[in-house]
């Protein structure tokens, strides 16, 4: 047999949000920066020189802005974040066909099929990726080895940014020990302040319990909880991902909006936003669902779907303002948040009719040719070329 190797990979963005803006204008590098809405909006990325000054995810954009008055903020680039993903994890399929994405930014990778002999094989070979993800990107990404994905997931949030931590076979158990509880998964805030005033502090706390003891904190799931104070985790790397179902956007307003017109327009962009992803996914949807909520957080939404997906702006047009009038029945209250949510996803042979076709034809030409000069002049997430529909009034 061979010998046991830490082939099982864990890699975590560092920052993803802001390391992908700080990517696109590396001004921003270095500095306290974060990404989120408007001033009532929250923080959904901040950089690690933000944390240092008490900014974190979800803070709400006003307090952030409190505790960190020189905080650049930066609203979300659409479409840059699933372009960067992608590109990362085709980056892993490059070292093995054995990747599962996680998320946006996590995932796990599977070595075993690159037929290292030595553990310094695998650890070369993951640094060599971890520094080719950063020159080919710009992006910081921790990386966790061990023998399994449970191991390998708290190894790499440990020593981030740009983390490389690896644990040796049958160290598992000695890696976890001295660790705070709330690091195990499935123990949250809450679960993790009762433990602690049971005396349960570090991992080890929770390894000295006798069964009697595990069974009465943790009830029938305890041989599970004692399995995971080990380590022991035999569960796969999956490398089947399921497509976006969905695609969506919102925007919350600095001061709440009674102008129709200008929420109709903000909603329009959105589509223009997330059509450019749609295109760039080689997909089409048929479902466009408008939201409005209300200072008091009360929203509703309304939906309509087409008769053939598409991945243009014109069909989804003429929709949103009758489905804004649907959703924003109370029209004497100014609206705090408008969202757009494009969904029907479709990815099979178009259909179109003899007498559409040659229309079709040339919106997807004008379509193509406005997100090639967007892809080689956009700057800061604002696309150089924009629908006439956007020109404010």
């Amino acid at each position: 047999m061979p010998p046991a190797l830490p082939t099982i990979v864990h890699l975590d963005a560092d920052a993803f949000f802001v390391s992908v803006e700080q990517a696109l204008n590396p001004a921003l590098k270095g500095k306290k920066v974060a990404v989120g809405g408007r001033e009532r909006g929250i923080i959904s990325s901040s950089s690690y020189e933000a944390r240092a000054c008490g900014v974190y995810t979800p803070m709400p954009t006003a307090r952030a802005l409190k505790v960190c008055p020189d905080l650049i903020l930066v609203h979300h680039s659409s479409g840059q974040y699933g372009a960067f993903s992608r590109r990362l994890f085709d980056l892993c399929e490059e070292m093995t066909p054995f990747v599962e994405r996680r998320s946006i930014d996590e995932g796990y990778m599977d070595v075993t099929p690159c037929g290292f002999k030595t553990q310094d094989a695998v650890v070369a070979a993951a640094r060599g990726l971890q520094k080719k993800i950063s020159d080919t990107l710009d992006i910081g990404v921790s990386f966790g080895l061990a023998t399994n994905k449970l191991v390998s997931a708290i190894a790499s949030k440990l020593n981030k940014p740009c983390g490389f931590t690896v644990v040796a076979p049958g160290d598992e158990a000695g890696f976890l020990a001295p660790l705070g509880i709330g690091k195990l998964p499935g123990i949250g805030n809450k679960t993790e302040e009762a433990l602690r005033a049971r005396g349960l502090n570090i991992v080890a706390d929770i390894l000295a319990l006798d069964e009697d003891g595990a069974q009465a904190i943790f009830g029938g799931g305890w041989r599970d909880m004692m399995a995971t104070a080990r380590g022991e985790d035999d569960s796969p790397v999956v490398t089947e991902f399921e497509d976006a179902k969905s695609y969506s956007q919102q925007e919350t307003f600095a001061r709440d909006v009674a102008d129709f017109a200008e929420i109709e327009r903000v909603a329009k962009g959105m589509i223009d936003a997330l059509m450019r992803e749609i295109r760039k996914d080689g997909k089409r949807v048929r479902t466009i669902t408008v939201k409005a909520r209300y200072p008091n957080f009360e929203q509703m939404s309304a939906a309509h779907t087409i008769g053939e997906p598409t991945n243009l702006e014109q069909p989804f047009y003429p929709w949103v303002a009758p489905l804004l009038r649907q959703a924003w029945q109370k029209r004497r209250t100014p609206l705090r948040l408008v969202s757009v949510k494009l969904s029907g996803v479709d990815d099979g042979p178009r259909q179109l009719d003899l007498f559409a076709a040659q229309t079709d034809e040339k919106r997807q030409r004008l379509a193509s040719a406005m997100d090639a000069l967007n892809a080689a002049t956009r700057r800061h997430g604002t696309p150089a070329v924009i629908h006439g529909g956007q020109l404010k009034k």
